[in-house]
This record gives C-alpha cells, sequence and structure tokens, in this order.
C-alpha cells in the first residue's frame, strides 16, 4: 500500500497513532492466543483475555478513522464529484469539513459531562476482572473526535491548491491481474 504524503503536523500525529494501533492488533493476537492456549491445553482459562481484547479492539477501531481521515481513505462518490469543476469540488471539499467540525463540536459538548464523569469516578466495567474500560474510551471517543476534526482541516488546507484529480475505476483494482503461469504470448 502507498501511504498518501506526510503534508503537516497533524499528519505526523496521525501516522505516530497509527503505527502504534498497528502493534496493538499484533498485541490482541498473542493474548488471544494464550488464551487459547491457556483454556485448551492447560485448562486454566484466564479472566482478563477477553475483555483486554475488546479494550484495546475498541481502542484500535476508534484510531483507525483518524489514519482514513488522514489518507483521504474516507467514502466519497467519485463519479460525481469528479464530474465537478475544481471550483465546486472545492466548495463541496469545505462543506464536508464544516459539517465534520459541526458534528465533532456536539458529539465533544453532549458527551463531555459523562465522559468526565465516568473518567472521574474511573468507572470499570463491572466483571470479575474489572478493568476501567468506561472510564478509558469515553473520553478517547471525545478526544479521537476532535484529532478527527483537526486531520479533516489539515486535509483541507494542504489539499486546496492541488490540481483537479480524476479517478479511473481501474485505479481502484488492488489487485493487478497477472498471466496464467505456463501461458506465452
Amino acid at each position: 500500500m502507498v501511504e498518501h504524503p506526510v503534508t503537516g503536523w497533524m499528519d505526523r500525529v496521525s501516522l505516530a497513532i497509527s503505527r502504534v494501533a498497528m502493534f496493538v492488533v499484533a498485541f490482541i493476537v498473542v493474548i488471544i492466543c494464550y488464551e487459547v492456549v491457556m483454556r485448551y491445553l492447560f485448562a486454566k482459562p484466564t479472566l482478563w483475555v477477553n475483555e483486554m481484547s475488546l479494550w484495546l479492539g475498541g481502542t484500535v477501531y476508534l484510531l483507525a478513522g483518524i489514519y482514513v481521515m488522514q489518507q483521504r481513505g474516507h467514502i466519497r462518490i467519485f463519479i460525481i464529484y469528479d464530474m465537478m469543476p475544481r471550483s465546486l469540488q472545492r466548495a463541496c471539499d469545505v462543506l464536508s469539513t464544516v459539517f465534520l467540525c459541526v458534528f465533532s463540536a456536539t458529539v465533544i459538548y453532549g458527551g463531555f459531562g459523562e465522559a468526565w464523569t465516568k473518567l472521574m469516578r474511573w468507572e470499570t466495567f463491572g466483571t470479575a476482572w474489572d478493568p476501567p474500560i468506561p472510564a478509558v474510551m469515553k473520553p478517547l471517543i471525545l478526544i479521537t473526535v476532535l484529532l478527527l476534526a483537526v486531520q479533516a482541516v489539515s486535509n483541507l488546507i494542504h489539499d486546496w491548491h492541488k490540481d483537479k484529480e480524476v479517478h479511473e475505476p481501474v485505479e481502484e483494482v488492488i489487485y493487478p491481474v497477472e498471466e496464467p503461469a505456463g501461458r506465452q504470448n
């Protein structure tokens, strides 16, 4: 995969977060393998692996959105977008960024009280292991939404003077078609 080039400080932050998240996914695989071995080979299941994998998986899921925004990999209907002149594309970019920022502001405004309460109470999950998943995840949602909005604004600023791009459906093919082995032309 070819990554979008770094265009500013927020891109560096997004890429650093995504690199950490990559290793978190590997850690989730390791602890789940550990659980399988402990449960089925030694008949000693753990209390913590399931909840830890949920906690870390939720964190990776949240942080992945920042990376997708940095990579400009969000959903866009190119068939319509590409038909527009560059000035109208810019207007759509501004409008979508404004909508995203308004959405982010309302999520932060609406969720701050609950997130703050869960963090200050250090609310736990209520299970045998009882990790502080709510105390960590609720504030992380707000932080992620804020970073997502900052990344969107950064993208808008850095992409403003780009020339018009046209996306061909062929470019969207992930795997190139290869000739079968042994076939000669």
